[in-house]
């Protein structure tokens, strides 16, 4: 179980790094997504969530 949460909130930090990287907020309005370190971490938070949820 624990390892679940482990890759579904590394994958969902790779997701969430990404959705910076190629759709962002280039006017730094966007809370989510202007900054890398919160797109990570939302996108980590969402990948654990959704890994526990399936089990």
């Amino acid at each position: 179980m624990i390892l679940q949460l482990i890759i579904g909130g590394l994958a969902g930090g790779g997701l969430g790094f990404a959705y910076f990287k190629f759709v962002g907020c280039s006017s730094g309005a966007c809370p989510l997504t202007s900054h890398p370190v919160s797109s990570t971490i939302y996108g980590a938070v969402l990948g654990a969530i959704v890994a526990n949820g399936l089990r």
